[in-house]
């Protein structure tokens, strides 16, 4: 075959041939053009991204100025309880004197809140609000729902304010503040030379006390003077003699059981009661008979003694001290000791501790009078570690005329509880269980019977003996 005809004959067949192979385009253009636009979209994020961060940092460094009613993220509790609740007190009407309060805080914040940088401001100032307020002898007091913001983080904040009755927006002077949930607002002011005040403010639904010098009635019970008077609903108000106070005020804010708040309010002076004084030197006397174990030194006894009266607010003429019993309790002085006013009822302290490591109470049971030198006493002894949880160990004394006593938890039959010289012995008893405690005579009589009191919660640690079920054996 020549080279002619191989041109012009195969040719044209290869030619047609190669038209209908699909040979791809050069890819390298068309990658740099498509890495061009993504390079383009990359870069117009970032600087988005990086213009929303330094306006985030700027907001949240309170740089950039937020409108007040911007949204914000909560960073914590509201106190619901009160804000709910409608404005209470004579003060509430008072538009006017709320518009100068308001533009008085939005000026001059109350209290700084410091943040990790910068520091809380005033959100919408018409938000601010009035939660109570009113005119009371010698006083004007108000509580305030404060909105803060950080940036994008908000919160509310309890402001207490104070002046002189009928005080304008620009006497009110900062009393304190609440961060937090809290559903009760306690506040007090105690003066050497003039009357003071306490006011507590509750859930509007709620019953407020303030009580004086409380009363140990003979049946074991305990009674309060209540010196509150009503201001609104869940609100009370008391004025404060001008004397120094024996004792501080016990506030209980409460809506059928259920205890919103039980506690003693700060805020003094108080006469309060010399450890090293005559009056305690009287009593530490009458202390000192004959009582069952080792003897306890007299620093330990003073302080056991001061502590209990402290605890009770008993004062020290009139009232009887004993010790029934004491010994060592986690390689410590330990003692039983009771209180009784004159005509009242009987307060059992159990306390261990020396002035190294410190003193606890590991007890507090009002009794009646009645029969009360044959009752066997006892308590859950506690770990010495944080919130002392019950170890399950319950430490018993029983009463001088006793020769033998029994422990009954639940249904079970009573079992002997092992004593010493001292007549202390130890038991156990699962911390959730209840028990009954069984003193006999020699003769196999029954000389007194206690229930094993269960351990003290916080809230109950917050009243007076025989405030709540586990501290009185009266139902």
């Amino acid at each position: 075959m020549t080279e002619s005809f191989a041109q012009s004959t195969v040719g044209p067949a290869l030619r047609h041939a190669a038209r209908g192979v699909d040979v791809p385009e050069d890819p390298w253009p068309g990658f740099a053009r498509r890495e061009r636009r993504h390079q383009r979209t990359r870069l117009a994020r970032t600087a988005v991204a990086a213009a929303v961060g330094v306006a985030l940092v700027g907001v949240q460094t309170n740089v950039v100025p937020l409108p007040g009613w911007a949204p914000g993220i909560a960073v914590a509790a509201t106190p619901t309880a009160l804000l709910d609740a409608p404005a209470r007190g004579a003060l509430a009407g008072d538009q006017a004197w709320l518009d100068a309060l308001r533009a008085r805080i939005s000026t001059d914040p109350p209290v700084r809140l410091d943040a990790p940088v910068g520091a809380w401001k005033i959100g919408d100032r018409d938000r601010i609000r009035l939660i109570y307020g009113s005119d009371q002898p010698g006083h004007r007091v108000a509580l305030v729902a404060v909105p803060l913001r950080f940036g994008l983080l908000t919160r509310q904040a309890l402001v207490w304010y104070v002046g002189p009755a009928g005080a304008g927006a620009q006497q009110m002077r900062y009393g304190g503040h609440s961060e937090g949930d809290d559903p009760v607002m306690t506040l007090m002011r105690a003066y050497p030379d003039r009357a003071g005040f306490a006011v507590a403010v509750g859930p509007a639904e709620s019953t407020v006390t303030i009580s004086g010098e409380p009363r140990y009635t003979s049946r074991g019970t305990v009674e309060y003077q209540d010196i509150a008077r009503a201001d609104g609903a869940g609100v009370g108000f008391a004025v404060l003699p001008r004397e120094p106070l024996p004792h501080e005020p016990v506030v209980r804010v409460s809506r059928g059981d259920r205890v919103f708040f039980q506690g003693g309010l700060g805020g003094g002076p108080y006469a309060g009661l010399d450890p090293t004084g005559p009056e305690i030197d009287a009593l530490l006397t009458g202390a000192r008979q004959p009582a069952l174990g080792t003897p306890l030194d007299e620093a330990n006894l003073r302080n056991f003694v001061h502590t209990a009266l402290q605890d009770s607010h008993l004062p020290a003429v009139g009232t009887t001290v004993r010790v029934r019993w004491s010994g060592r309790d986690h390689g410590q002085a330990a003692a039983l000791l009771t209180l009784q006013p004159a005509g009242g009822g009987v307060i059992a302290y159990a306390m261990h501790g020396d002035d190294r490591t410190g003193w606890w109470t590991d007890l507090r049971l009002l009794l009646p009078a009645e029969g009360v030198d044959k009752r066997p006493i006892g308590w859950r002894v506690r770990t010495e570690d944080g919130a002392r949880p019950p170890t399950g160990q319950v430490r018993v004394i029983a009463p001088p005329d006793a020769a033998r006593v029994t422990v009954t938890v639940g249904g079970a039959p009573p079992a002997t509880v092992t004593l010493d010289g001292s007549n202390a012995g130890t038991t156990r008893v699962s911390p959730d269980e209840p028990a009954t405690l069984t003193a006999y005579s020699r003769n196999g009589g029954v000389l007194g019977t206690t229930p094993l009191p269960p351990v003290e919660t916080a809230s109950d640690a917050g009243g007076l003996p025989g405030d709540s079920p586990a501290t009185r054996v009266t139902p």
